[in-house]
């Protein structure tokens, strides 16, 4: 299993902070360092820079929401991205949320699975250098892209529910998944997707986790400290569903908390039911607690 990191100053902090931030991460020798795309920098143009100062580590979105931004547009960013890092990034893309979708944007969410579906079909052969011809209920597109230096980044899609799953293993590479536990990726997410992108004749499928992690001697103030920092996940419809599959109350549940030993022994269950990218949202309490999760995850590495 592939160790990455969430950054965090993509979203409070300075261009310099995030540019840091991802070569301390490779200074660590983990694999990804991962950005998503929310209320602060744009996650795409941020990774352009970070790819141009930071060599070796793979960069990556967690996720790109796609109703704002037209599939041909996010190809020639994707490949902008891909041109300026020497071919280092993972393109995550999601739906976002209903409530942002609707009353953020202002944008219809009605029949999200096929706009996901309809998306993809637009954007990989662009992201392939091919030209489109595409006539669907939402997207009428007949065009190509041309970036010098861009290659295919790998597309993971933020999928959940079975039906968006079915579409991103036909379609897309992987999956990039937050607020789903180990049983639910065992028993849902894995042999969902697997079994689709194997009907579909395509490779096995990359399998990105999102979860708060955590070293600490202290499990009940690191999981009292998820639940306040990860409160809003538990009233968003779609994160809410995986917890119930989980069995669990909320994202404090999902932490990955404990003694090095005891995160060690999570992250190998982790990596026992197929994931193969640990996307680790470090949440420290304290700098000594911050240290010993880092140099946990250097030594999984």
């Amino acid at each position: 299993m592939r160790i990455g990191t969430m950054g965090n100053a993509i979203n409070d902090g300075t261009i310099d902070q995030i540019v840091a931030e991802a070569r301390q991460v490779a200074e660590d020798g983990l694999h990804t360092y991962w950005v998503p795309q929310i209320f602060g920098h744009d996650a795409l143009t941020a990774l352009a820079i970070v790819g141009r100062e930071v060599p070796g580590i793979e960069i990556g979105t967690a996720v790109v929401p796609t109703y704002p931004r037209h599939p041909m547009m996010l190809a020639q960013q994707a490949l902008t991205v891909q041109a300026a890092s020497g071919g280092r990034l993972a393109l995550g893309i999601g739906l976002s949320h209903q409530i942002v979708v609707e009353m953020m944007w202002g944008l219809s969410f009605e029949k999200p699975v096929r706009h996901l579906r309809e998306y993809l079909s637009v954007m990989m052969p662009l992201l392939e250098g091919k030209p489109v011809g595409f006539q669907g209920e939402e997207f009428r597109v007949q065009g190509a892209v041309n970036v010098g230096g861009g290659t295919r980044p790998s597309v993971l899609v933020a999928a959940l529910g079975s039906q968006m799953l079915r579409v991103t293993g036909a379609l897309a590479d992987g999956t990039s998944t937050w607020c789903v536990g180990v049983n639910t990726l065992r028993d849902h997410t894995v042999p969902t997707l697997r079994q689709a992108a194997a009907d579909a004749g395509r490779p096995e499928p990359r399998i990105v986790a999102a979860l708060p992690v955590c070293v600490t001697d202290d499990v009940d103030a690191a999981r009292a400290r998820a639940e306040q920092v990860f409160a809003i996940y538990n009233t968003l419809p779609s994160y809410r569903a995986m917890m119930d599959l989980e069995g669990v109350s909320g994202p404090k549940d999902l932490a990955i908390v404990g003694t090095e030993a005891e995160v060690r022994d999570q992250l190998h269950e982790v990596a026992s039911v197929g994931v193969t990218d640990l996307n680790a949202g470090v949440f420290p309490g304290n700098p000594d607690e911050n240290a010993r999760t880092r140099a946990l995850l250097r030594e999984f590495v």
